[in-house]
């Protein structure tokens, strides 16, 4: 006899490959009915783009086809609604998710990565915004071509944003102000911010990608105090003077509790036109993997190419573009099902504890951490040959403070002024206790 048990044990048997346990046990199965030889039910993914929802979709088809009885199969694919955020506007208000895209250090491409993010996820088909909050460097008027904007306001005072042919929603400070400069200081800056950020008429969207200004100022603190984010993506080159400042902005958002996504290598390698060859410009991943430096996982390496600098309408599909998105969304979907657990922590003389309700624990001596310090200043990005020496640490060196970062890091700040260490616990695992 055909019931809803032996229907989800026939689903058990799909496994999400980000959660690695099948879709039944993760409670994505909602709203099933079985009428004869019918089937119908939904599958309720974390976020709308996920890009394994056909995959999931074929897969559930045929097992439940499968089933003695069964002739007919009705999978309805949805997402898992949103929480309402307090802190955003009653213009945010239908906005399922916000992805802030940031870089530490400017001339990375970061405008240029946040670009093709929207522009791919709304070639897709999705409800999608785009702001570009650079009040001094406003990239999203060049990046798409469009010189004159005119800009409209609606009878309350809300801006409409520009659309694009495929529907993305555009706003920028550059279509506000034009070809002239920025100049402004901090108290203004700030009410700029709050008003394109309140008073845009996004309406109903998917996802509003941020496009942050570089660094870890005035505005990207006002923005995060302006709305809730759901996750960032950081965006850095391999260059030592990027990998730096990246964890000065992984310690910002996690400060204000915004989760990480991960990093966005761009600008990774070229290849030869001869021979096909990666050539690592900045440093070859295969020696220092960025996922080894921050705990992060590295979302996508971008390869140095004439494709990424022409007009976005000429590099729609773009394989790695296409790459990018998906493992962006991917992770989106599986940090906004993940259950945050940070370490419980303790300074003493000789070490830092690091306890979590699992029962796992770790006795961390103060100069053995110290001196595995994985950032850009201490480990050659280049060879991965370690540049900190050890009669250059004094045997008293002692953590100030340390800082959780979501589930993967620590940061600690040292007595000796060092404050650019991230620590992930895949690192603290192999280290001696």
């Amino acid at each position: 006899m055909l019931t809803q048990e032996s229907v989800l044990q026939a689903l058990s048997h799909i496994i999400d490959p980000d959660f690695k346990k099948d879709i039944v046990s993760l409670g994505f199965i909602k709203n099933m009915k079985i009428s004869d030889d019918l089937v119908a039910f939904d599958i309720e993914l974390t976020t709308p783009a996920c890009p394994i929802k056909v995959e999931f979709q074929r897969s559930a088809e045929k097992a439940v086809l499968a089933l003695e009885g069964v002739k007919q199969v009705a999978v309805n694919m949805t997402s898992r609604p949103q929480k309402q955020r307090a802190n955003n506007s009653d213009a945010m208000k239908n906005v399922k998710s916000i992805i802030a895209v940031a870089s530490c250090k400017g001339g990375v491409g970061k405008s240029t990565v946040a670009a093709h993010l929207a522009d791919e996820l709304a070639t897709r088909g999705f409800k999608v915004g785009l702001l570009d909050t650079d009040l001094f460097g406003p990239s999203v008027p060049t990046l798409f071509n469009i010189h004159d904007a005119r800009i409209m306001q609606t009878a309350d005072n809300l801006l409409l944003p520009y659309v694009a042919e495929n529907g993305l929603k555009l706003m920028s400070f550059g279509f506000l102000m034009g070809s002239g400069p920025a100049i402004m200081r901090g108290p203004m800056v700030a009410g700029y911010i709050q008003q394109v950020l309140n008073q845009t008429a996004w309406e109903e969207l998917d996802y509003l990608i941020l496009d942050l200004p570089p660094g870890t100022g005035d505005i990207q603190l006002t923005i995060t105090q302006t709305v809730q984010i759901t996750g960032a993506v950081i965006v850095t080159t391999r260059q030592s003077l990027s990998l730096v400042d990246v964890s000065k902005g992984i310690e910002m958002f996690e400060k204000v509790n915004v989760p990480m996504l991960g990093i966005v290598e761009n600008m990774s390698y070229f290849l030869c036109d001869n021979c096909d060859k990666k050539h690592y410009i900045f440093g070859d991943s295969t020696k220092t993997s960025l996922e080894d430096t921050y705990g992060l996982k590295t979302l996508a390496e971008i390869p140095l190419k004439p494709e990424m600098s022409r007009k976005l309408s000429e590099s729609a599909g773009d394989v790695d573009v296409v790459n990018m998105v998906d493992q962006v969304i991917r992770s989106l979907g599986m940090q906004t099902a993940e259950k945050l657990e940070r370490p419980t922590i303790s300074i003493s003389d000789q070490a830092i504890n690091l306890s979590w309700a699992d029962g796992r624990k770790y006795s961390l001596q103060h100069r053995a951490l110290r001196l595995a310090c994985p950032c850009a200043g201490c480990v050659d990005e280049y060879s991965g040959k370690k540049l900190i020496k050890a009669e250059n640490i004094a045997a008293d060196v002692r953590a100030e403070s340390v800082l959780p970062l979501g589930n993967y890091a620590i940061v600690v700040h040292w007595s000796d002024g060092h404050s650019s260490g991230i620590y992930p616990y895949s690192l603290i695992e192999k280290l001696p206790v």
